[in-house]
């Protein structure tokens, strides 16, 4: 079912794959019907950006590691430069087109997959050490902006919230509990690997997060298009959260009616913008407010 051997591209053994039914890549089988998310912490990395971003976390001895990789043969070459940052005892799979589209399910045009999973103690709920919103908020520097999900169950929108605050020097992503997991295989590619490096947690509800945030000097600014203040206009604090809510409903009324609200202007030909793009401008405004930028 399999050869072994060590290719010029690489320096490491690679071990190609003829056949969809090989038990040792059963985890990439069908990764569109079944994704891995939830499941022990494991996620699917699919493309080069990503791939490179997991070789950064694994590197680094941090939160996430890669059990294996799986290349489409053709691509090897291209991304030899990314695999010789994983260690060797990563195993190293290769299949020509028609296999991996086997595996896959579908046409995997990137040819790229890992596996990766968040190590123990560092499940898909809570940060790196297992402990949660405390642990998290106790290791942000003195002067903090930190962006919070409230309901985000798009994972396009959770991807996007995750890149715009690896773009806008954001410090940490909290989310609540009814927020989609972010290591989605489609949240983390929409994210190009941001999810891997932005420190984050998923737990509890977004009123007690956004309490716990006020109790440690964070001012709270709820985006909402009734919002009372233009982004532009809020008043720069040492430390600072935006909350997000859900395309659709918003922010429920408990959070809008507790804490700071802010709006972005734009035209009245509609109503609100996704939460992926108001993320952005909001985070861009509020990084160059605090100097960041």
């Amino acid at each position: 079912m399999h050869n072994e051997a060590t290719t010029a591209a690489t320096g490491r053994a690679v071990i190609e794959i003829t056949s969809a039914d090989d038990p040792r890549i059963e985890a990439f089988c069908n990764i569109r019907e079944r994704d891995l998310t939830g499941r022990q912490g494991r996620f699917i990395a699919e493309g080069t950006v990503v791939l490179r971003m997991l070789a950064a976390a694994h590197r680094e001895g941090g939160t996430f590691e890669a059990e294996c990789i799986l290349v489409l043969k053709n691509r090897l070459e291209g991304v030899a430069s990314i695999l010789e940052e994983f260690p060797a005892s990563v195993p190293l799979y290769i299949a020509d087109a028609a296999v991996l589209d086997a595996i896959a399910g579908f046409h995997l045009h990137r040819g790229i997959l890992a596996l990766g999973r968040r190590l123990a103690g560092a499940q898909a709920d809570g940060d790196a050490t297992g402990q949660g919103l405390d642990s998290l908020i106790a290791r942000l520097p003195k002067s903090s902006l930190v962006v919070v999900g409230c309901g985000v169950s798009n994972h396009d929108n959770i991807g996007g919230m995750f890149r715009n605050a690896a773009a806008f020097y954001a410090d940490a992503v909290l989310l609540d509990e009814t927020c989609c997991d972010p290591l989605y295989r489609k949240a983390l590619r929409v994210s190009v690997g941001s999810v891997l490096a932005v420190p984050y947690i998923r737990e509890g509800n977004a009123v007690s997060l956004l309490e716990k945030l006020a109790a440690e000097g964070f001012t709270i600014w709820a985006l909402s298009p009734a919002g009372e203040t233009e982004i532009r206009n809020i008043p720069v604090s040492e430390r600072m959260a935006l909350v997000i809510g859900t395309e659709g409903d918003g922010l429920p009324a408990e959070v809008l009616s507790r804490f700071r609200t802010a709006r972005i202007s734009q035209s009245a030909r509609l109503d609100s913008l996704n939460a992926g793009t108001s993320s952005g401008l909001a985070l861009y405004q509020m990084a160059a407010a605090l100097g960041r930028l």
